[in-house]
């Protein structure tokens, strides 16, 4: 740069700041004013809301959980009938339609035996025979007395018509014809009395030979040859069961017990032979509650041709139609034992407990039976609290299904 230009340069004034015109500062402060205020307002309430909704939401949260927390949780269950879908089934005893054991009437020794067990015999069949040497010598003394008494009376037959003969022509004294005919009359009872005797022995010598009363199977022998055989009081010699047809009893609890018939059908099942089922009548029953164990005893009868079902044998009974009362079941555990008996917790529609007392019948373990204090639709408490009472608030959390009833 030359020394004119520079001058002419530093000739020149720079204005200052002071000398430039201000601004207008009434249109422009109180627009940002206003702005700034409501950014500062709005960072006020929005801090406030953060702050203040979060609290919020968890003091409600807090309380909500305080609340469900006081509120006990509990499992329910519903009462169901005890009766399975096919009927009702009770345990029943199988026994022989007849049995019989087989006793001597006449003293000795075994001579043999016919027949063992498991053998079927026919009514009359010989079983056994026994030898009885003191007896047939009774028996041969009774008949030779027989003889003698009959010798007897022959000759006082004789005797007392010959003197009634002579008293007609005066011959001999009517005292004399009496005493005849007296002795007569007692040598004729003597010879009925001995023939009796030889009949009675004759018969008790007929038990020499021992026979089956009626058709049937040998189950068990208890005698075997050479054994000492003493009648009356002597140990059975054969026990003789009929096994094609079975009498079955059967004790049916009071609550079913109006429901049974004569000649109304049943099934019997034999745990071993899971997969049969024999059909059974009921013949009769006894007509009234046993006072022990409140049951009816009931009998049905079974064919047994095959003799598949043993006689003994522990078995069930399923009535197929019983015309009985449905009996609702729950588990033990809902059971609560108190002063007043027994009780269940019942959740009504509104959450709230009413305890009920209930009466129970038969025992299963797992369940019992429910006779009278609920209905299927009520919701049961299960493994109730000890300090449970009426008008407790609770909160259902699980719904748990009944076991039946075996």
């Amino acid at each position: 740069m030359n020394a004119p230009e520079q001058r002419q340069t530093q000739g020149e004034q720079i204005p200052s700041p002071r000398s430039a015109a201000p601004p207008d500062k009434t249109t422009t402060s109180p627009v940002k004013l206003s702005r700034v205020g409501t950014v500062i307002a709005a960072l006020i309430v929005i801090g406030f809301l953060a702050g203040f909704i979060p609290r919020w939401h968890q003091r409600t949260a807090l309380r909500a959980e305080t609340l469900t927390l006081a509120t006990p949780s509990v499992s329910v269950v519903s009462p169901t009938s005890g009766e399975a879908a096919t009927g009702l089934v009770l345990p029943a005893e199988v026994r022989p339609w007849l049995e019989a054991p087989i006793y001597s009437r006449a003293n000795g020794y075994l001579k043999r035996w016919l027949v063992d067990i498991g053998t079927h015999v026919e009514a009359g069949q010989l079983l056994a025979e026994i030898d009885t040497p003191e007896l047939d010598q009774q028996l041969e003394q009774a008949r030779a007395q027989l003889a003698e008494s009959e010798a007897a009376l022959a000759l006082a037959k004789t005797t007392a018509e010959r003197w009634a003969d002579l008293l007609k022509t005066a011959s001999v004294s009517e005292q004399e014809n009496a005493e005849k005919q007296a002795d007569y009359k007692l040598k004729s009872a003597t010879v009925e009395a001995n023939r009796a005797n030889v009949h009675r022995l004759e018969e008790l010598q007929s038990f020499e030979r021992v026979t089956a009363p009626f058709a049937g199977t040998i189950t068990a022998r208890n005698t075997d040859v050479g054994d000492l055989i003493t009648a009356g009081g002597g140990a059975e010699l054969f026990h003789l069961a009929q096994t094609r047809t079975l009498r079955v009893y059967v004790r049916v609890p009071q609550a079913a017990a109006l429901g049974i018939r004569p000649g109304q059908s049943a099934e019997l099942m034999i745990p071993e032979i899971p997969d049969k089922k024999f059909r059974a009548t009921v013949t009769n029953t006894s007509g009234a509650m046993a006072t022990d164990s409140r049951t009816l005893l009931t009998e049905l009868q079974v064919d047994n041709p095959h003799d598949e079902i043993l006689p003994g044998s522990y078995a069930q009974v399923r009535f197929i139609n019983p015309n009985v009362n449905a009996v609702l079941t729950l588990p033990s555990n809902t059971l609560l034992f108190r002063a007043e008996g027994l009780q269940v917790g019942v959740v009504g529609p509104d959450d709230k407990v009413n305890l009920r007392k209930v009466d129970v019948g038969r025992d299963f373990g797992e369940t019992v039976e429910v006779l009278a204090g609920v209905s299927p639709t009520d919701r049961v408490i299960v493994n109730p609290a000890d300090s449970l009472v009426s008008g407790t608030t609770v909160r259902v959390v699980e719904t748990t299904p009944t076991a039946r009833t075996p």
